[in-house]
């Protein structure tokens, strides 16, 4: 199975692909979609959409699993962090994929074994399950990895689906 990875925000999104057959995952791609913040959010916006489908595209992914928003003290940034994530969810909709959803904690649980890890713990372990010779840079695309990894060590078990307009 071939799982993208999101790692939602409006200055960087990271994506992260991984090829998995539930027991063994292999690294295919990694990156970012980057916006300046001397454009206008729905341009912003844009961008995230137009970079995230070509990735899509490119690497044609079975799944897409997304990063869930957490409780954050600026609400400005967690409404521009929903914008992207929304975008991402539309990106995956579009291409007529199975959405998965993971908050932080079901993340760090399935890719560390522990739900309250910091997060160089989880950058630790996604280069040590991918077989890298390094954490991947930048850290949005290493948090995209760990969300593709917690996909694919517990699929649909954990995960809240969207499939066909309606949550499941």
């Amino acid at each position: 199975m071939r799982i993208i990875g999101i790692d939602p925000g409006i200055a960087t999104t990271g994506y992260g692909l991984v090829e998995s057959d539930g027991q063994k995952s292999i690294m295919l791609a990694f990156g970012c979609v980057a916006t300046s913040p001397d454009i206008a959010t729905p341009e912003r916006l844009e961008i995230v959409y137009q970079g995230l489908t070509e990735v899509v595209e490119k690497y044609r992914p079975n799944v897409m699993a997304v990063e869930k928003l957490f409780f954050a003290k600026n609400c400005k940034s967690v409404m521009q962090v929903g914008e992207a994530r929304g975008v991402a969810l539309l990106v995956g909709r579009l291409a007529k994929l199975s959405v998965f959803e993971y908050t932080p904690l079901q993340i760090k649980q399935a890719v560390v074994g522990y739900g309250r890890a910091e997060k160089s713990q989880v950058q630790q372990m996604v280069k040590v399950l991918l077989g890298l010779t390094r954490i991947p840079r930048p850290d949005d695309a290493a948090d995209a990895l760990a969300v593709a990894l917690c996909h694919a060590h517990t699929g649909a078990n954990s995960a809240t689906v969207c499939r066909r307009g309606s949550y499941v």
